[in-house]
């Protein structure tokens, strides 16, 4: 069966302009949603949305794709979950209104039918071309005098932390949940009860609620806790033994193969073994320090630790966003773990600004972006990037600062403040003559290290830009430019408000999609307010 057209029509009806006289102070987008839903979804749009199914006839009948494609932005505009979005297209007369089903009393679609569309929209990427659409539509609409825009963007790009929606574990509860995720496994392939394969296999602590219980130790007590994990590990050395001897082939495919597998990761990134040994090597202890890119959780395996700043942590991801600062509009997102620098987000971002053919001419951001290769591609066209720079500081300030110092970035050379002038090359260290420092009557205000140690200077790989944006600051022009960027944070402070602080959804791609629904819905508004203004 051919996949239907959503066509609900463009006059308002005598209701529909009651229900929109009453939608001028609060929840104002439905009313814009209603009156402009045939230019965001129009037939080239539909059409793209139809490209999603296949026409084989197998299957239920679908539904019109852009209507399901208009309920999930009304779902992420006023928060609803799949259930409450079905009913509300049943009781709400906004939605209705929106859906072009008025008066209906059956609901306009499943939860499934919900479920299933969203998915698909990420599958095919569609949600990206929702976003993108909103440009489009913003370049159609008078709110906007793009005649007297640039023609290259001055793109403001910042992020925000999004804690994650799995549960975040101690050492022995990741161990547990993760040895229960094997049994549960065992136990569907085997068809026998939990219990039965806890017995078998020799883990009983998973018999309890919950490991700790299971365990029953005084957790304050040093010994107790180290005698707990090693009773721990017998165990899960015990359960790994039996799955080797009684399903050998099994364990070598999915689904067991990937329990299996997030139970080694998570003894392997926090468990390692007693210095000493301590019983022929085989005592293991909690692992000193955080592993690289540990995990943090078995319901979300990309889940990480992250630092907003250097006493503010969270658990999850980072959301990024990049958007004009002429328009206001939400060019392109991205997500990233909550460990990974602000510069691994870009290429995914300068990606999907690249698919609307538009060409970055100033790049506004701040230092966490600074070493992306964003950074170089918009300097290597000749363009302009706008960042506050680091500050030379010596610790307790009473030091000479590497600002004291006179670099000259055409002979890569170096001058002190005793005019002593040293070689360079960028990205090392540069360290002045000992026997010259010793007799230094500045010393005393340079260094101290000690006699038989000269000065040292850090040189950065990217000093040339560092310098050029420490000139910018000089100037008033060059602060008031930096000033600018702070729109890029209202609209990020926008997204954050909607979204909230804590992710809807479990991974990155599902995160990823309510980001850009998001972005979606706040380009709408922003059209909204340009053309009401």
């Amino acid at each position: 069966m051919p996949v239907p057209r959503w066509c609900p029509p463009q006059e308002p009806t005598r209701q529909e302009d009651f229900l929109l006289r009453r939608l001028t102070r609060t929840r104002k987008l439905f009313g814009f949603l209603r009156l402009h839903r045939h230019e965001l979804f129009d037939e080239a749009f539909q059409t793209e949305l139809e490209a999603m199914y296949r026409d084989t006839g197998a299957g239920k009948d679908p539904l019109p794709p852009a209507q399901l494609a208009m309920a999930v932005l009304l779902q992420g505009y006023v928060g609803a979950s799949d259930a409450e979005a079905v009913e509300l297209t049943i009781v709400d007369l906004r939605w209705q209104m929106v859906l072009g089903c008025l008066g209906t009393t059956e609901p306009a679609f499943s939860q499934g039918a919900l479920h299933d569309f969203r998915h698909r929209l990420i599958r095919h990427d569609m949600d990206r071309r929702l976003l993108e659409r909103t440009v489009e539509l913003a370049r159609q609409t008078k709110g906007f005098d793009w005649k007297k825009l640039p023609k290259t963007l001055r793109v403001a790009i910042d992020s925000a932390p999004l804690e994650g929606a799995g549960r975040v574990e101690d050492t022995f509860n990741l161990l547990g949940h993760a040895a229960r995720q094997v049994v549960a496994c065992i136990a569907a392939m085997l068809d026998w009860t939990v219990d039965r394969v806890c017995a078998e296999a020799g883990i009983p602590v998973l018999l309890e609620s919950s490991v700790k219980r299971g365990l029953d130790v005084e957790w304050s007590d040093p010994e107790q806790k180290a005698e707990a994990l090693q009773s721990l590990v017998a165990q899960l050395d015990a359960l790994r033994r039996w799955v080797e001897s009684h399903l050998p082939e099994q364990m070598k495919e999915p689904p067991l193969q990937q329990t299996l597998e997030t139970l080694e990761r998570i003894v392997a990134q926090d468990l390692e073994p007693t210095p000493g040994g301590g019983g022929g090597g085989s005592s293991v202890r909690i692992r000193k320090g955080v592993a690289p890119d540990r995990r943090i959780s078995i319901e979300d395996p990309q889940m990480r630790h992250g630092r907003k700043s250097k006493s503010r942590r969270f658990n999850g991801y980072k959301r990024h966003i990049a958007a004009d600062l002429d328009t206001d509009l939400i060019l392109a997102t991205a997500i990233t773990p909550a460990n990974q620098p602000e510069a691994e987000a870009t290429p995914d971002l300068r990606s999907d600004i690249a698919r609307q053919r538009l060409t970055i001419g100033e790049l506004y951001i701040d230092r966490g972006y600074i070493k992306s290769l964003l950074v170089e591609q918009v300097l290597g066209t000749g363009n302009e990037v706008i960042c506050k720079p680091w500050v030379p500081r010596n610790k307790g300030g009473e030091l000479f600062t590497k600002a004291d110092f006179r670099l000259n970035l055409r002979d890569l050379t170096i001058t002190c403040p005793a005019n002593e002038v040293q070689s360079f090359r960028l990205g090392g260290t540069v360290e002045f003559d000992a026997t010259r420092c010793d007799h230094c009557p500045l010393r005393a205000q340079c260094t101290k290290r000690p006699l038989g140690h000269g000065r040292q200077v850090k040189i950065a790989e990217d000093e040339r830009l560092q310098q050029r944006l420490r000139k910018q600051i000089t100037t008033k022009k060059g602060r008031a430019r930096l000033r600018q960027r702070v729109r890029i944070e209202h609209r990020l402070a926008h997204i954050v408000q909607r979204q909230g602080r804590r992710a809807r959804y479990l991974g990155m791609r599902p995160n990823l999609f309510d980001l850009r629904r998001a972005a979606t819905l706040q380009n709408l508004e922003t059209i909204h307010r340009k053309m009401a203004a």
